[in-house]
């Protein structure tokens, strides 16, 4: 029974792009009371292995959080297994606004002691007590209020690149890091105002909500399906776009297009610029904004120290990395005193 990959990134890309099949890049992400997460893990693998899908599931206790590709034409198939699944039955599918065949390249099931690391005691309070759900309508009025106070519980690279008009953006590198920053901020309004958030599917807001109330704030909502679900109703309803820029998402992808606006820089020469790379030494994989022009000039490098070391040849460069782990630095370690220019 293969309950793990068998194939690389690469020879999973080459098998797609022979293939000539749309994917879908999908998320969701459910709350539940679950007694036996790694049960619920093989299903899931063996399942979603047999319909060729491919991303990145954390399932714990709490329930599951799942970013996915799927082939086209085997998204009914697919669905139809989740709602074969009591806990899963018609859960929210949030659907890519941009698509990419190559969005995720190897079926990653983990168990995690959470499906999102808040840090929390969760035993200190209620989860299922979570704030008011709105759409993309109701948020737009509510964010129009003066009453209103609008959080970005994102981290500072993900709202560095986009984020709702007169948002606060946090400035931090953890949704943990967040909660207690704006609970202070907010001390003295926790009964005047309303408090309404957003993330980018909905995950981080549905915890913070609950953790909000927990804390006495009186008036707590949440944006239903996070900046993904909320361009879809923008779009399909023809609604005012409030959100300046860029979606930051956790795959190839890096990003989606939201507007046209360009809020960020290029970290390394100050020109208007929102594309995120990573450092092209394997040593380094240092998160940053980085222009073509820049790009072309460090060879795809952070600094200076990078390009040299990518200049090596392989073995040297494998040397330098043995004994460090450095994976951590994708998707959240966009500071260093090297990028002269990061907000």
């Amino acid at each position: 029974m293969q309950l793990y990959n068998t194939l690389s990134a690469k020879e999973r890309a080459v098998l797609i792009e022979q293939a000539g099949i749309d994917r879908l890049t999908i998320s969701f992400y459910k709350y539940a009371h679950l007694k036996n997460p790694q049960l619920v893990r093989n299903h899931l693998f063996l399942a979603w292995n047999d319909l060729d899908v491919l991303g990145r599931i954390y399932v714990a206790k709490e329930g599951i959080n799942a970013q996915l590709s799927v082939p086209a034409p085997r998204f009914e198939a697919f669905k139809t297994h989740l709602d074969s699944i009591s806990f899963l039955e018609n859960v929210r599918l949030n659907i890519a606004i941009e698509q990419d065949n190559m969005s995720f390249l190897k079926l990653k099931v983990k168990v995690r002691h959470k499906i999102v690391a808040d840090g929390l005691d969760d035993g200190s309070f209620d989860v299922t007590d979570k704030g008011v759900h709105v759409g993309a309508e109701k948020f737009n009025e509510l964010i129009e209020d003066p009453d209103t106070v609008l959080v970005d519980m994102r981290n500072h690279y993900e709202s560095e690149i986009g984020h709702f008009k007169n948002a606060v953006c946090p400035d931090v590198d953890t949704f943990r890091d967040s909660l207690d920053l704006i609970e202070e901020q907010l001390r003295d309004h926790k009964e005047s105002k309303k408090l309404v958030m957003y993330c980018t599917g909905g995950i981080r807001c549905e915890k913070a909500s609950a953790y909000y109330k927990h804390k006495g704030f009186k008036q707590v909502y949440q944006l239903e399906g996070g900046i993904i679900e909320y361009t879809r109703q923008v779009r399909a309803e023809g609604l005012e776009n409030k959100f300046l820029g860029k979606n930051f998402v956790f795959d190839e992808r890096r990003a989606e297009c939201i507007s046209d606006d360009v809020i960020a820089v290029c970290h390394q020469c100050g020109s208007p610029c929102d594309t995120h790379v990573n450092c092209a030494n394997s040593g380094c994989h240092l998160l940053f904004i980085q222009c073509e022009s820049c790009a072309s000039k460090m060879n795809h490098c952070c600094s200076e120290e990078c390009m040299d070391i990518v200049a090596l040849p392989e073995e040297e460069q494998k040397a330098l990395r043995k004994g460090k782990t450095v994976s951590n630095k994708i998707f959240k370690k966009g500071r260093s005193p090297k990028l002269k220019y990061k907000a």
